[in-house]
């Protein structure tokens, strides 16, 4: 039964980044009860990034760290990889974007199959927020060698993301459109968790460019997406953001 508990944790990380974080805590639920019934040890790779994507920093800390662990004495770089990105999602929500570079680096680096396409925009952003451009030069060749230089059609979510690198190294007019490039290009997509964050990059660099007004339409779209989904830490950042441009926000969880 081992194969239909690594089924559960992948159909759960198709929910988690479509923002069904309800459906993919369901998931989780039904893969540790198989585990128990079969003595099984649990996956452990997506209730890993859901406690990160939530924001939950002392469970996703814990779990992190003990995967590590697990995966450093088996020798399962896979493992690695996921615990490595798991702590870059979780500091970035919480706005810390020195940690969460040091993290998504290591799994950059590792270049492990699988893995770029959820590294690359942590490493990106995280990388921006420090002022590491040549990083965030890197992750944009990253993504550029993989949209340009193939046969293969890119997906719009592939492309969402190259506008959103882009944009961080961009600025006036140009970064504007490629803000909105990047929402138009994920809005073709189901995966809703990096819609949510080009809203609130968007708007958190409309905010710095002192277009409050701009800015507030599209931190509100965040805010609303991210607190619905029970992406918690992110919501925070945009309801600070908010607030920054005069605008209220009140604090949601996902039971509210």
């Amino acid at each position: 039964l081992v194969q239909l508990q690594y089924a559960l944790n992948s159909l759960a990380a198709a929910h988690l980044f479509a923002g069904e974080l309800t459906t993919a805590t369901r998931l989780l639920e039904e893969e540790r009860l198989i585990g128990e019934a079969t003595g099984n040890p649990p996956i452990g790779y997506t209730e890993m990034t859901l406690a990160a994507w939530r924001g939950r920093e002392a469970q996703a800390l814990e779990l992190i760290e003990a995967a590590s662990r697990a995966a450093t004495a088996r020798g399962v770089g896979r493992m690695v990889n996921a615990a490595t990105s798991a702590s870059s999602v979780l500091h970035n929500g919480l706005g810390r974007h020195d940690a969460a570079r040091d993290a998504a680096w290591r799994a950059f680096e590792r270049d492990q199959l699988g893995f770029g396409p959820f590294v690359v925009p942590e490493l990106a952003e995280a990388a921006s927020r420090t002022g590491d451009e040549a990083l965030v030069r890197a992750a944009l060749d990253w993504l550029s060698e993989r949209t340009e230089h193939t046969r293969a059609t890119p997906s719009e979510w592939a492309l969402g993301i190259q506008a959103r690198v882009r944009a961080l190294l961009s600025d006036g007019e140009t970064a504007d459109r490629l803000y909105r490039e990047s929402i138009a290009h994920l809005s073709r997509t189901r995966v809703r968790v990096e819609l949510a964050r080009a809203h609130l990059l968007y708007g958190e660099w409309l905010r710095r460019r002192r277009r409050r007004l701009d800015a507030r339409g599209q931190l509100r779209t965040a805010h609303d997406m991210l607190a619905a989904m029970g992406i918690e830490a992110f919501a925070e950042r945009a309801r600070r953001e908010l607030q920054a441009t005069g605008e209220t926000a009140r604090k949601r969880t996902v039971e509210t």
